[in-house]
């Protein structure tokens, strides 16, 4: 690929504007665009894919326009060709039957040695006979990954890719960007924290406040880059600000008890004799690989799973299946999670959505009152979401969706908080202000936490205890 040249002052996409005040360049090689959450990271990429016929952008390449791929984790549902109607189903086998496996998505791509070598080297094995919505955030990376990967672009442009991989899926990746670099596909990668920069990169673009900076050359400079794009991220939150819970907390000795529980699918053993006890106030990190199934054991535990029924497991001091309904069992509970973001679907503004958390259900049922549209603008306030607090849900960044996400969740004040994974998609400075945050609540007003991540430095201090799955052969 020839070197892509931006010739414009100003670059347009679908009603955003990002300034280039430089006239930049992209080389080819491995590029990273680096720039805090709402910077216009995926709007720069979605120009550099699709903004070449717009009259106001000048783009050129030195000859016809280069063969150049996106992928952001919501491409799954164009990739499968279906969309799973509610964040649940993914749980119930019978609700499923339309739901495509990778293999029938892939074709005959999955017979050839090139998927093979490419599910070897990213751990994907044995996926073929999975649906697609039983795959982890981080097997979802992959997938689309590889599918792309069969479209021998001359560019492949790929959004936050190590959001949901564990360590050694993360270096797998860094090694597989290098040998696609290598063989003459440009890589361009869209990060928002500086630690994530691989050491296979050639040059680094910072972005803030919608506007390009001078591309700065990257080669055997990784280490030092990581350090110096840290100043791009100057977010904080004032922690006398979290709001407090308005309501007592309702008293219980355990929070959570399972006790030997499996889940399968088919043949397919997902969770296998796994027990767990948590009692009231403890903190927890749950660990794992990819695909091991700690986004299956939580939905056992969040009454999203219909085999918790055929499985010993108490609640709150209360045995599951004895006469508690499962609203009684979310009003208690607060969940984010990488899937659930995914399959979160709503045309409403920001405000709503986060006032919606006081509710145990995830639709728009009912209007929002006074009262909880101002305890809603706390927690945008907090995180200094104010100004979007009319704007639509849809039309905001990953980030940012990820931030109104968690503020959802808190303003519920729950007995227990389960946040799995809740700082994917969020830039540095927002991970440590939103790990403080929790760190606060906790502190504060002692609620039990579940915490999921594949980043043991994301792990808040409060967190004390460890319980890790290992994944099955069949799973």
């Amino acid at each position: 690929m020839d070197t892509i040249q931006l010739l414009s002052d100003k670059l347009r996409y679908v009603g955003v504007t990002v300034n280039n005040p430089l006239h930049i360049s992209v080389e080819p090689g491995v590029t990273v665009v680096m720039g805090p959450n709402g910077s216009g990271k995926s709007t720069f990429g979605r120009i550099i894919e699709k903004g070449w016929n717009i009259m106001t952008n000048s783009i050129s390449a030195g000859g016809e326009k280069p063969v150049i791929k996106f992928i952001e984790f919501s491409d799954i549902h164009s990739l499968s060709g279906c969309h799973v109607e509610y964040y649940q189903q993914r749980h119930e086998a019978t609700m499923n039957d339309e739901v495509p496996t990778v293999a029938e998505i892939m074709g005959e791509n999955v017979n050839s040695d090139r998927w093979r070598n490419l599910c070897s080297r990213l751990r994907l094995e044995g996926v073929e006979s999975k649906k697609v919505n039983y795959l982890s955030s981080g097997e979802l990376r992959k997938l689309l990954i590889i599918n792309m990967m069969f479209q021998h672009p001359d560019m492949l442009i790929i959004d936050n890719p190590y959001i949901g991989l564990d360590a050694v899926s993360r270096g797998l990746l860094d090694e597989a960007l290098a040998e696609i670099s290598t063989g003459g596909t440009s890589i361009m990668l869209l990060l928002c924290n500086p630690g994530e920069i691989p050491d296979c990169t050639d040059q680094v673009i910072p972005m803030k406040n919608l506007t390009l900076g001078e591309p700065v050359e990257c080669r055997g400079n990784a280490a030092a880059l990581r350090e110096s794009m840290m100043t791009l991220m100057d977010y904080a939150v004032d922690l006398e600000r979290v709001p407090k819970s308005p309501k007592e907390k309702t008293a219980h000795e355990v929070t959570v008890e399972l006790h030997g529980c499996n889940v399968s699918y088919g043949d397919r053993k997902i969770i296998e004799n796994e027990s767990w006890l948590i009692k009231q106030g403890e903190c927890w990190a749950l660990a794992g690989p990819n695909g091991s199934g700690k986004s299956v054991l939580l939905s056992l535990i969040y009454a999203d799973n219909p085999q918790a029924y055929s499985n010993d497991i108490t609640l709150f001091d209360r045995r599951r299946g004895s006469g508690e309904s499962i609203w009684d069992i979310k009003r208690r509970i607060g969940y984010v999670s990488p899937e659930m973001h995914l399959y979160f679907r709503f045309e409403g503004v920001v405000r709503d959505v986060v006032a919606q958390g006081l509710r145990s259900t995830t639709g728009n049922y009912g209007l929002i009152s006074r009262a909880a549209a101002e305890e809603a603008m706390a927690w945008l306030s907090l995180f200094h979401l104010e100004h979007l607090a009319e704007m639509r849900y849809s039309t905001l960044s990953t980030g940012e969706q990820r931030l109104v996400l968690i503020a959802r969740t808190l303003i519920k004040h729950p007995d227990l908080l389960i946040l799995d994974e809740p700082l994917h998609g969020l830039d540095a400075a927002r991970k440590r202000s939103v790990r403080a945050v929790i760190n606060t609540i906790v502190r504060r007003d002692a609620p039990t936490l579940i915490y999921v991540t594949h980043f043991l430095p994301e792990v808040p201090e409060c967190v004390t205890k460890t319980k890790t799955l290992k994944k099955l052969k069949n799973a």
